[in-house]
């Protein structure tokens, strides 16, 4: 087997993994999903939506972005074989989620009053507010364990966090919903905290690994550099969730809470269900392309093969989409939710174009250009943010979704121009020909069910389909080599 082949093998393995434990997490957010629309309907999703992208702001400003950070720390002590320096940055780790999760806590419980203006025009949300900071705690030590059993490479055990903490969150939040209607909002939140700390905590203890004995000044002292980069990294997540919810609130003052949980629901299609290639890849790709980040030429290796394997796996799922979106609405929501078809569609062209600008911009992080990063994601979140507002005033959630595509388009461009003028980064022309091929089905698909009758559309959707889905599997053949694979088992 070929060094390329064992790499493009690693990159599957990794994401058949994970990949596996987000098609259990669909599954599961699809049935929650379909409860909450049919008990709580758009308004309640519209409702949700305030109060998480609201916490989730505080959580940005306060968790300090270990989640991200203390990976690097925690594997490049793995690579140096150096037992206690292991147990010194996972103790590290341990202490400072607990200090940043508190701060979120009172964060939020002492400014509810205020959040509940802001947010929703009132302060009848106060007491849900003051409810729900828990749950900065509690999503900080859970993403503080996580971080220990992905920076340890622990991907089973990780996997099994994830997965057990969906299946036992469905059985919980389902009949919160059922028995309280809209009263049973803020329970489901806490509920799905707390399950997530207990499964993360749980799977994280079979870890044997021993506390360091340090000071508090020695903690900080070797935490200085995991909290510089992930306060860099925590700025960048403000400004997303900070652009999400100011997207939301202006949605909501410009259009309806309603149009907030449409907005809501149709997003999640892209972010939850699409990107489950993304949250697979990163969680073994980061950690990879961190340990050869000082070879340029193994960077753009990793990152091209990276960005081949997530364009062939993603394709065929996002023409689907494009095909068949009404139904995918209607059996995930509802008919209710049928108005976000044309966000979704534009949405599912603009995420080519993500595809390839997420996969070069993790260099940024990789070789620990902290400020690149950040100076690189704000001008990005500025004009994403842009486009978004006009568009949603011009167009709708229609235009949401074509300001999505036009905004990523202009941030592949962004970050490939960075990283080959910063890391001499090119992309290879295999990555070209699978784009051109891929992305001109996937335009063909548009066309044919905006131009096309229903069942004519169908059936040229479905041949779309099947030769995108054809296409990528010969080329994964000549990376995987599958057949031969096949032929063992």
């Amino acid at each position: 087997m070929s060094e390329n082949q064992s790499s493009y093998r690693q990159i599957m393995k990794a994401t058949s993994i994970f990949g596996g434990v987000q098609v259990f997490n669909i599954i599961i957010q699809v049935i929650r999903s379909k409860f909450v629309a049919v008990l709580l309907g758009p308004s309640g999703m519209g409702i949700m939506g305030l109060l998480t992208s609201t916490t989730g702001i505080i959580s940005s400003l306060t968790n300090f972005g270990l989640g991200t950070s203390a990976v690097k720390d925690i594997s490049s002590a793995l690579g140096s074989d150096n037992e206690k320096r292991i147990r010194i940055v996972i103790t590290v780790v341990r202490r400072l989620v607990w200090i940043t999760g508190l701060i979120g806590f009172l964060v939020t419980a002492i400014l509810s009053p205020w959040l509940s203006q802001l947010t929703f025009g009132n302060k009848n949300y106060t007491l849900a507010f003051i409810w729900i900071s828990v749950t900065l705690l509690l999503n900080q030590l859970s993403s503080g364990q996580l971080v220990v059993l992905q920076g340890l490479r622990k991907l089973n055990y990780l996997a099994r966090a994830n997965l057990t903490g969906s299946f036992i969150g469905l059985f919980v939040t389902v009949p919160i919903y059922y028995v309280w209607g809209l009263d049973g909002i803020v329970p489901g939140i806490i509920g799905t905290a707390i399950i997530s700390f207990l499964m993360s905590w749980y799977f994280s203890s079979k870890m044997k690994v021993e506390k360091a004995e340090l000071t508090r000044s020695q903690t900080f002292a070797e935490g200085k550099s995991m909290l510089k980069m992930g306060f860099m990294i925590s700025l960048n997540g403000i400004l997303v969730i900070g652009s999400s919810y100011i997207i939301r609130v202006f949605i909501s003052r410009t259009g309806s809470v309603e149009q907030v949980g449409l907005y809501n629901a149709g997003f999640a299609i892209i972010n939850t269900y699409v990107s489950l290639i993304f949250n697979a890849m990163a969680t073994d790709y980061y950690p990879r392309l961190s340990a050869i980040s000082g070879d340029n030429k193994l960077c753009k290796q990793t990152i091209n093969q990276q960005a081949e394997i997530a364009l062939l796996i993603l394709a065929p799922i996002l023409i689907v989409f494009l095909i068949f979106i009404n139904w995918v609405i209607i059996l995930l929501y509802s008919h209710r939710f049928t108005e976000v078809n044309g966000m979704i569609q534009w949405a599912a062209l603009g995420m080519f174009f993500k595809t390839a600008g997420w996969s070069v911009a993790f260099i940024f992080l990789a070789k620990g250009t902290t400020k690149l990063f950040f100076w690189n994601e704000l001008i990005a979140t500025l004009y994403i943010l842009s486009f978004n507002l006009a568009g949603y005033y011009f167009w709708g959630l229609t235009g949401l979704g074509l300001s999505f595509a036009v905004a990523y388009l202009i941030y592949a461009i962004q970050v490939f121009v960075v990283s080959k003028i910063k890391f001499e980064f090119e992309f290879d022309q295999s990555i070209f020909a699978i784009f051109t091929v891929q992305f001109g089905l996937a335009v063909a698909a548009f066309l044919t069910v905006k131009l096309l009758s229903t069942p004519l559309a169908y059936v040229t959707g479905v041949s779309l389909i099947l030769f995108s889905g054809w296409f990528s599997f010969i080329q994964l053949n000549k990376r995987l080599g599958l057949l031969q694979l096949l032929k063992r088992m």
